[in-house]
């Protein structure tokens, strides 16, 4: 989604101001071209060659630097930006845009823009919460601007309170989202499952299995970014903040089973990646089961089977992460939960599987088409799937 998108990155003179940096770097390695403008003030904080050493771009700082022969600095600026995006905004340049006044390049190219502009503020907590302040962001965004709100937590004044950057993974998830409203999955409403399931022994231990979410997450995150309405049903919270769609976290087969029939009633598509547990203890200790015998018998009872489970007319996609025969077992698997779509992830591949960054992965539909993928991302694997379901909805009525 960032891939060759103009993105104009406006900074101001908040501490904050060093990591428009980070931003930057990250949004240049994701392909984006990253058109630095940074204010008089922010050069307090931030040296313009930094900027220009990681985006590989002039930096702009003055209404009077030329752009061409036909267009000054700020119009050039404004025509070529897919989105605009100033972290951090200090209190001073929200002000001035409510207002209207246009009295730097910053200013000026948001004025003359017709692209979206995302505003992540970044302030001592008193200036944030001033009434003035309230009203400049709520007058910003009742004319469509678009608000990534600081986070708690320890400020440079050294107090505690509102007012810091927000987390990076939250703007970047935002300028994604915001990107995404023109994507082929607009309108479109995704239910994605991730994580494994954790089936109780007593209070303290569970059955389990090794998956980490990445590929849910990163399926989910794709949806997102290509416009969908996005439900995600996870059993693992603790990988980067998901900006943009309805969360439901969930720890046992059970839970995941309510969740999924809950989320499917209104869904175009359920893509369950989720590794859930075959079996359950038939009944969990009320109490820690202490160490005494040499052997502990557990009776284990089957798990519901969500996949075959899941009625309506949705695409239904599905996940078998195999050690051998993967093709085979996968086919069965599809023809057996009646699933429109499944990916068979090999999880002996070296670099592959659970926990890994990477996917080695084949998509079969249940025409028995396969599609032999190589060794990529996560974050690329999501997108040929998605690029697969796009093509189902379209033959849907």
């Amino acid at each position: 989604m960032l891939q060759d998108k103009t993105i104009v990155l406006g900074v101001t003179g908040s501490i904050a101001a060093y990591k428009a940096a980070d931003i930057a770097s990250k949004l240049t390695r994701a392909g984006a071209k990253v058109e630095a403008v940074i204010t008089d003030s922010a050069t307090r904080f931030v040296n313009p060659l930094t900027l220009q050493g990681v985006t590989r771009r002039p930096v702009s700082t003055s209404l009077w630097q030329s752009a061409d022969a036909s267009r000054s600095r700020h119009i050039a600026l404004a025509q070529a930006a897919d989105i605009v995006v100033i972290a951090p905004a200090t209190a001073n340049t929200i002000a001035h845009l409510a207002g209207g006044l246009a009295d730097d390049l910053l200013t000026c190219t948001v004025l003359a823009t017709r692209a979206p502009v995302v505003v992540a503020p970044a302030m001592n907590d008193d200036m944030f919460t001033n009434p003035a302040t309230q009203e400049n962001i709520e007058k910003l965004r009742g004319r469509g601007f678009i608000f990534v709100d600081p986070g708690h937590g320890r400020l440079a004044c050294g107090r505690t309170g509102v007012g810091r950057l927000a987390e990076l993974e939250t703007i970047i998830g935002t300028i994604r989202q915001v990107l995404g409203r023109k994507g082929d999955l607009v309108g479109k409403r995704i239910l994605v499952t991730a994580g494994g399931t954790r089936e109780p022994l007593d209070p303290v231990r569970y059955i389990g299995n090794r998956s980490s979410g990445k590929m849910g997450y990163a399926l989910a995150a794709a949806a997102r970014d290509r416009g969908a309405q996005v439900k995600l049903v996870t059993t693992v919270n603790s990988l980067p903040e998901t900006v943009g769609m309805e969360v439901v976290e969930v720890e046992t087969a059970d839970e995941m089973a309510k969740a999924v029939a809950d989320g499917v009633k209104d869904a175009d598509a359920l893509i369950m990646a989720a590794a859930v547990a075959d079996y359950k203890p038939q009944a969990a200790a009320d109490n820690k089961i202490k160490k005494s015998e040499d052997c502990l018998d557990i009776k284990l009872v089957k798990t519901p089977d969500i996949l075959a489970g899941a009625k309506g007319d949705f695409v239904k996609v599905g996940f078998a992460a195999e050690s051998e025969d993967m093709v085979e077992n996968a086919i069965k698997k599809l023809a057996d939960k009646g699933l429109d779509l499944i990916v068979a992830n090999d999880i002996t591949a070296e670099g592959s599987g659970f926990g890994a960054n990477d996917n080695k992965v084949w998509i079969i539909d249940k025409t028995g088409q396969v599609e032999d993928l190589p060794l990529m991302s996560k974050a690329e694997v999501a997108n040929k799937i998605l690029d697969r379901v796009v093509g189902l909805l379209a033959g849907k009525p």
